[in-house]
């Protein structure tokens, strides 16, 4: 009796899935289809292309010329941990229609502009901390804005790099 017990609570539990662990399933695939639609329009609206943490990881790997940036906050994010080699330029999180220099800790379009190089068509990769965060957004679209026309957002950011277990810098 005690053995049939245990299997009907299981089989219980197995029935429910994921909600017996107090989340729902079909509410988390709701959330990542306004994610990934959120995503999408972003791109479409930007003009530039995405990155996967594996493809990136790749590029540096076989030694590319690229500019990689870092739109992460210089002292909470960026001193801490950043992938190799990028270089750190802030961009706020809300949509920037408008360069606003309040915004990107006083830089103006040319920092932004010498930071990213003279060679418009140099591959530029931008991302921030996570899916979500738009700052990568906001990186990838001014450099298009500023006319480079080989523009990457890895839109899993330090994140998804540091969850692939690949090296960080940082300067501490």
């Amino acid at each position: 009796m005690k053995k049939f017990v245990i299997a009907v609570v299981l089989a219980v539990f197995a029935a429910s899935g994921a909600h017996a662990f107090g989340t729902d399933k079909f509410k988390d695939e709701v959330e990542k289809e306004a994610g990934a639609v959120k995503l999408v329009r972003e791109v479409m609206n930007g003009g530039y292309e995405l990155l996967t943490t594996e493809e990136l990881q790749g590029i540096i790997k076989a030694g590319e010329d690229v500019v990689i940036i870092d739109t992460m906050p210089y002292e909470d994010s960026y001193k801490k941990a950043h992938i190799p080699n990028a270089k750190q330029f802030l961009f706020p999180i809300p949509d920037m229609k408008e360069w606003d220099s309040k915004e990107t800790d006083g830089k103006s379009q040319e920092d932004y502009a010498a930071l990213l190089g003279p060679d418009k068509n140099k591959k530029i990769i931008v991302y921030c901390g996570f899916v979500k965060c738009t700052r990568s957004h906001n990186g990838a679209i001014w450099a298009k804005n500023l006319g480079y026309t080989n523009v990457y957002r890895h839109p899993g950011g330090i994140f998804a790099w540091r969850g692939a277990g690949y090296q960080v810098d940082s300067l501490k």
